[in-house]
């Protein structure tokens, strides 16, 4: 006797991934053709608001569609899974987008452009811009990398009164002075003209412990804001629920 699967499958969302389950176990990544029609973003948008989807679903209505390698919920899911949205958000050059990420170049000034209309957005409308005196609120202030499933290095840029007034992902990939230049980290800096910054970069093997590139990285971006007169205040890794400042009293 040959076995039946489920008339009606289940249905449910796993870190914003949506899957399908069948009756013996087997988990798929869906594509907008295989929903049912009142869960496709588009369709759930006007039945049921924006508030009702994940960010990854608002992210395929951004999109629209996907490519011929990866369906447009397949896509959204993963540049918020390895980007993280404070990330997104920050971004401001589609080409390293989407070289970062493998998107295409159009896929990626949509994200760009959709970012910067939520900053100029926010910016006019924001009240009070945060505060980070600690390692402690740096690290809930940035606790969309905590999950990321790459690493990160974020420049938070504060003035004299530790308020941030820019906020920027600086490079992906491992953390190494060769990638890592000091005019990439300090030309944010000099252009919001900030007193100081702070690094955050994510470990995602769960180690809070730096690495030599770390330390050299941070050694030589001491040296450089000493020289433009901008304070390194702190760099610090970050892992799903721990955190640990490198030194930078060299």
């Amino acid at each position: 006797m040959t076995n039946t699967l489920q008339a009606t499958p289940t249905w449910y969302t796993m870190r914003e991934h949506l899957l399908i389950l069948d009756n013996i176990g087997r988990r798929y990544v869906l594509r907008v053709r295989d929903l049912p029609k009142e869960e496709k973003p588009r369709e759930k948008i006007q039945t049921r608001g924006a508030a009702a989807l994940s960010t990854p679903e608002l992210l395929a209505i951004v999109l629209s569609s996907g490519t011929k390698k990866e369906g447009v919920l397949e896509m959204a899911a993963r540049v918020m899974h390895d980007y993280g949205e404070k990330g997104i958000m920050c971004q401001k050059d589609p080409a390293q987008l989407a070289k970062e990420l493998g998107l295409p170049a159009v896929k990626a000034a949509q994200i760009v452009a959709c970012a910067e209309l939520g900053r100029r957005f926010f910016e006019k409308n924001e009240v009070e811009r945060p505060v980070l005196r600690t390692a402690r609120e740096v690290y809930e202030y940035v606790k969309d990398m905590r999950d990321l499933s790459k690493e990160q290095l974020r420049g938070i840029y504060l003035n004299a009164h530790y308020k941030v007034i820019h906020d920027e992902v600086v490079s992906m990939g491992t953390i190494d002075t060769n990638i890592v230049h000091p005019r990439e980290v300090f030309k944010p800096a000099v252009e919001y003209a900030a007193s100081g910054l702070i690094l955050v970069h994510n470990h995602p093997s769960g180690s809070t412990e730096p690495s030599e590139a770390d330390i050299e990285t941070t050694e030589q971006l001491v040296k450089a804001g000493n020289l433009l007169g901008i304070s390194l205040i702190d760099h610090i890794i970050i892992t799903r629920g721990e955190y640990k400042s490198i030194p930078v009293n060299y």
